[in-house]
């Protein structure tokens, strides 16, 4: 899964929430370095990726973009899961998705010391372009995944998603809707289990 949903599976545990969030820039068992409670958000975010990488669902959501980006594919379909969870928000939440992703940003600056140098790095360009929150219409994917695809020198071709989501619209959201609410069950338990350990 990507932003999003990680915040959002951590519950609005402050803490938690800040490990789910930057995990992927905590290699190994780096992530003891970090107080403990946002320990247990990183390992939050890594069971999340392990439940959401061997489930058959978003397998048949990637295996629809593998023949064009191969390995690349899982990573596009947790932009569009991201997405999917944006535009259906209030599905899923009591709270506006401009206040969630306003205080979340809030938070993030207010614990800028603590954030790993490729999150601090990314920092800026999240809250100016408003990441989260655009994450519910086709221009903000758009503008995700060509910013990906420069990150792999265009050797991704990532941009060109857009189209495969557009061609594939109701099939991917249908896998989303499908997918997620398995996942919220599984993430409140680890949630649960990683808290009153």
């Amino acid at each position: 899964m990507n932003f999003l949903a990680h915040i959002y599976l951590s519950f609005e545990d402050p803490e938690i929430s800040l490990g789910n969030f930057f995990a992927d820039h905590i290699k190994g068992k780096k992530y003891l370095h970090f107080p403990k409670r946002i320990q247990k958000g990183i390992l939050l975010h890594r069971a999340i990726d392990s439940f959401t990488d061997a489930h058959p669902t978003p397998k048949l959501s990637s295996k629809r973009l593998h023949k064009n980006y191969r390995h690349y594919s899982r990573v596009i379909v947790d932009i569009f899961y991201d997405h999917f969870l944006a535009k259906n928000w209030n599905d899923y939440s009591d709270r506006p998705l401009a206040d969630f992703t306003e205080d979340f940003y809030a938070l993030l600056e207010a614990n800028y010391d603590l954030l790993p140098p490729g999150t601090q790095r990314m920092l800026p360009y999240m809250i100016a372009d408003n990441w989260l929150l655009n994450y519910a219409n086709l221009d903000g994917i758009t503008q995700v995944l060509q910013g990906m695809n420069r990150r792999t020198q265009n050797k991704s071709k990532m941009h060109n998603a857009i189209g495969d989501l557009q061609e594939h619209y109701p099939l991917f959201e249908k896998e989303f809707r499908q997918f997620f609410p398995e996942l919220i069950t599984f993430s409140r338990q680890k949630f649960d289990e990683l808290c009153e350990s």
